[in-house]
């Protein structure tokens, strides 16, 4: 193992490997199909890019997301190791030059979706590789038990025909045992070495926290563990609300949503990993491909809508070792909605085939036909003409992507086209009158040649990098030269977009994965299941309970999570002396009495709830508790 440790120290710095990455390398070494259980932060990709290395020709990697490809493939690139990314987006002449690259450019990694192993050319091509391993990253999606199924990962098995000589080493950091014998089944795995590092994470702390007020009980956290944290909302609109009330409350914080820009997410991300932001609130759009080992907080604010999503998020705490909170805020409100919400955001068959005739009928494609151009949706405007709840709706979409009938990008585009339609000797006074402007409106005309004769698309993401100017300010400009009659200025905004994959067959092309739908519904509501039965859970420890969820028996209970150090909490007789006593001195808000007991809410909450009614003490017009008089 001398060489695979040389190139460890060589590439990443590091002078040993950690858990089962070694006797994972030494298998895939000696060409053993390999399936890699390990944790969130575990070091994954390691297992099959060390051996990459070590061996002569190229790793094709399928992974499912591209933030999570361009992430992989630039870390490489910073170290000097030659990789290559399909992602979308490219043009037929480019993806060919790529591909000739991968053949004959002595590049040792390949990233593709598992939707590029559709394409004639792809397949073509990567017979002409000498691939020398195959590495599934993400493979539970190759479940349809595991919480991201794609069906698309089902084509993986193919690999085998078209680089017979090659491996395959299969990876995931949540696996419940019917997600793995999915994926040895599904992936052929033949003769497989099975290694699975302990899921149980010893640096982080798991606690539910039941709280009549969710907004407090952040903030506390927060100041509670300094450094970085994230704080994961479901919808856009928590996000962007929370990360506002933090940063009103002392708090420097930020919001990660797809509904963002491609700047703005990556402006966004960098303020964080960078610490001039200590909290970033976030949708489950944030965490894939991001690696930052100082996380020393993770908040669920919501109720996810699985365990494994849970998971994989609390995971991104404590990447360095070193103590970390995972602290879930619910409140029996949470509960009873997310339940409720879950329930009516789950599409029937019916509800799929509706949208799927809409969404045609929306962009006007004939029966029979598929179009080959990508469309942008703006979707909250496509739900309201056709009456469509959102939730649903957008459930339905990842149906429709999940089984390759569309494409889906929910990455915010926003398409701008301009013309100028004054005459030079106008623009030319307009300039030096106005000279703040003259740099973007000389920019503009270099870098898109037909600008004055017909509309044209620019990119503002590109002419600020040339003028130096934010983004907005030069929105600001075009609306100014557009108000001043200078330009025509366009602008439509789309938060997904659309790339149809099948002719348009209406409800036949649903009845094709109709069925599964149906199964999908009762996986997703047993996830659900399984979240409330954690979140209500009084007894187990919080990560018994989860390493038993993944099939795994846990040697002793944590001792640091809510549940373990209830057992060490003072009785009610002496919790209710001590505030007694605290309230003799002078009346006290319930946050107060927290604040100086430091009992746990809802306990404190029950004590109180009982002195009341027993009339020991009552409620006074400011509030607070007091000491009843006899």
């Amino acid at each position: 193992m001398q060489k695979p440790k040389t190139l460890l120290k060589t590439f990443w710095g590091y002078d040993a490997f950690r858990g089962a990455q070694e006797a994972i390398i030494a298998a895939v070494l000696a060409k053993k199909e390999v399936l890699a259980l390990m944790p969130t932060g575990g070091g994954k990709s390691l297992c099959y890019q060390v051996p990459a290395l070590v061996l002569e020709g190229i790793c094709i990697v399928i992974s499912p997301l591209v933030a999570l490809i361009q992430d992989q493939v630039r870390q490489l690139k910073a170290r000097g190791i030659k990789a290559i990314a399909l992602t979308g987006g490219i043009s037929f002449s480019e993806l060919n030059a790529l591909l000739d690259n991968a053949v004959y450019g002595d590049y040792k990694f390949l990233y593709l979706s598992p939707e590029r192993l559709q394409q004639p050319l792809v397949q073509q091509r990567i017979r002409e590789m000498a691939v020398n391993l195959i590495a599934i990253d993400e493979a539970h999606c190759v479940s349809q038990w595991g919480h991201d199924f794609r069906p698309a990962y089902l084509e993986c098995a193919l690999l085998r025909e078209w680089a017979p000589n090659a491996p395959i080493i299969a990876l995931t950091a949540t696996a419940t045992p019917r997600v793995v014998e999915d994926i040895v089944t599904h992936l052929k795995l033949q003769s497989v070495c099975m290694f699975k590092d302990s899921f149980a994470r010893t640096n982080l702390i798991f606690k539910v926290k039941h709280t009549q007020d969710k907004r407090y009980q952040l903030q506390k956290y927060i100041h509670q563990y300094p450094g970085s944290a994230i704080v994961y909302v479901r919808s856009r609109k928590i996000c962007q609300s929370l990360a506002n009330f933090l940063n009103r409350n002392g708090c420097k914080a930020s919001y990660f949503h797809g509904g963002l820009s491609r700047t703005a997410k990556e402006d966004t991300l960098n303020l964080w990993l960078q610490n001039e932001v200590d909290v970033m609130v976030a949708t489950n759009a944030f965490g894939m491909g991001i690696d930052k080992p100082d996380v020393r907080l993770v908040v669920h604010y919501q109720i996810p809508d699985s365990l494994e999503s849970y998971f994989q998020e609390a995971g991104r705490a404590g990447r360095d070792g070193q103590t970390a909170n995972a602290v879930f805020l619910t409140t029996e409100a949470d509960k009873v909605q997310a339940q409720r919400q879950f329930l009516a955001a789950l599409p029937d068959v019916g509800f799929v085939k509706r949208l799927y005739v809409q969404l045609n009928t929306y962009f006007q494609i004939p029966y029979g036909e598929r179009p080959t151009e990508t469309f942008t949706l703006p979707f909250n405007a496509f739900c309201t003409r056709y009456d469509f709840p959102v939730n649903k709706a957008y459930s339905a979409f990842r149906l429709l992507d999940q089984h390759s009938v569309v494409a889906l990008s929910e990455n915010f585009t926003e398409k701008t086209t301009l013309q100028f339609v004054a005459p030079n000797s106008q623009l030319f006074s307009y300039m030096n009158k106005n000279r703040k402007v003259t740099p973007v409106i000389q920019t503009l005309l270099r870098t898109y040649g037909g600008i004055t004769e017909h509309e044209t698309k620019i990119d503002l993401h590109r002419i600020s990098k040339k003028t130096g100017e934010k983004e907005l300010f030069l929105k600001e400009i075009l609306e100014q030269l557009a108000r001043d009659g200078l330009v025509t200025y366009k602008k439509t905004s789309s938060d997904l977009e659309i790339t149809f994959l099948v002719p348009r067959e209406d409800a036949r092309t649903i009845n094709v994965f109709a069925e599964k739908i149906k199964h999908l519904n009762t996986v997703k509501q047993n996830n659900m299941n399984a979240v409330l039965a954690y979140v209500n859970n009084a007894k187990t420890c919080r990560s018994v309970f989860l390493l038993n969820y993944f099939g795994e028996t846990a040697r002793k209970p944590c001792g640091t999570c809510d549940i373990c150090m209830q057992q060490h909490q003072e009785p009610p007789g002496v919790l209710k002396d001590r505030i007694i006593a605290l309230l003799q001195a002078s009346p006290h808000t319930s946050r107060r009495l927290e604040q100086r007991i430091g009992a746990e809410e809802q306990l404190l909450l029950q004590t109180l709830q009982r002195l009341l009614e027993d009339e020991v003490v009552y409620l006074n017009y400011k509030n607070e508790y007091s000491i009843k008089t006899q």
